[in-house]
């Protein structure tokens, strides 16, 4: 190892030497311990060696001539189960928590919005569209006493360890974000759960949540089949929501510059998950996209209304919304400008869950 490059909550990225030749590598201190210029460390380079978008990191395994120090017992849940690296974690819903008494008998939340997204770059469009200082003048990014408390519930299906994402923190910094639980096999949020059910009741009745975002972490896996996708489980989602009383609000996957036909307006994995997958009745919202562009994903979005509620929802000023957000916004490389419908499906999303938040009677 050369040194460190750069660090945020949880991960380290360092310059290493991997057979003569510099590159990054990503180690997680509380996994390997903290590596330090001039360790050896040994690394797993599949995400190098298969050139993944999301992330193209070694990632580090060990430090073999330092090992960390034996972690103090303390919890009880096992994640990354039977793997070499597998976390043992306090998990809110589990006895001898601190939240046990309050989640041991919860079995609703109180009809909470919960936005559903596939990818995780959604969140900070999602939560551009709840704090657009347009829809709600005089609000500050700290968190105030009309502030809506906004909670991101992550799914396992892409990255496992919260660590891992850019986007958490800085949401976290402005006030944005509350906390994040983990749930299923990913770790490293805030609180720690079992299922996507107890992760939205730890959001609410912990966090005291006002709004809910469900997503997987950084990173997705799709094999260009109907149904080969991590996505899938946004359906399942859904399900979870309504199951425990809140009210679903399904964010469309858009893009007007993905290279490949199934994403283009309306991805199949929306059309998948909440078509196929999603058995309980969520608002589907569809932005008010401009020309015919918008006309497509309109059409696309209408083939889910036997099944759900179609809500339009306007993006007037939600560009200036995301224009203003404190973490970085990028979905499969492309920026803001680069793939903006992209952004707008997800922030008029936010927008109808804050309406709904605020009681508006054209939400409903």
């Amino acid at each position: 190892m050369r040194g460190v490059r750069r660090e945020w909550p949880g991960a380290v990225e360092l310059d290493v030497t991997v057979d003569g030749r510099p590159e990054r590598a990503l180690a997680y201190p509380a996994l390997t311990g903290r590596p330090q210029a001039g360790d050896r460390v040994l690394l797993n380079t599949t995400a190098l060696d298969l050139g993944l978008g999301t992330g193209g990191y070694a990632l580090v395994v060990a430090v073999p001539d330092r090992l960390p120090p034996d972690r103090a017992p303390g919890g009880h849940l096992v994640k990354a189960r039977y793997t070499p690296l597998q976390a043992t974690v306090p998990g809110a819903d589990e006895q001898g928590s601190p939240h046990h008494d309050v989640l041991r008998d919860a079995d609703d939340i109180g009809g909470m919005p919960v936005v559903v997204a596939d990818l995780h770059s959604a969140l900070p469009a999602v939560l551009a569209g709840v704090f657009d200082s347009a829809e709600r003048p005089g609000m500050h990014a700290a968190r105030s006493g009309d502030t809506p408390v906004v909670v991101y519930v992550m799914q396992d299906g892409g990255a496992l360890p919260a660590w891992f994402s850019l986007t958490c923190a800085p949401l976290t910094d402005a006030g944005w974000l509350a906390a994040t639980v983990t749930t299923g096999q990913a770790f490293g949020g805030d609180l720690e759960t079992v299922t996507v059910h107890t992760g939205l009741l730890a959001a609410r009745h912990v966090v005291q949540a006002d709004i809910a975002v469900v997503s997987q972490g950084p990173g997705n896996l799709g094999t260009g089949t109907r149904w080969g996708f991590s996505g899938v489980a946004a359906g399942e989602a859904v399900n979870a929501v309504a199951t425990l009383g809140g009210r679903p609000v399904a964010c469309l996957r858009v893009s007007e510059a993905d290279p490949r036909e199934r994403h283009r307006g309306v991805s199949h994995h929306s059309l998948t998950a909440y078509g196929r997958v999603a058995l309980a009745r969520a608002d589907v919202v569809v932005p008010d996209l401009p020309g015919p562009f918008g006309g497509r994903v309109a059409a696309q979005a209408a083939e889910l209304g036997p099944r759900h509620s179609i809500i339009t929802v306007p993006v007037d000023g939600l560009q200036t919304a995301l224009e203003a957000s404190p973490a970085r916004l990028s979905t499969m490389g492309r920026g803001l400008t680069d793939d903006l419908a992209y952004f707008l499906a997800a922030a008029a999303a936010g927008r109808h869950a804050s309406r709904l938040l605020r009681g508006d009677a054209a939400a409903s």
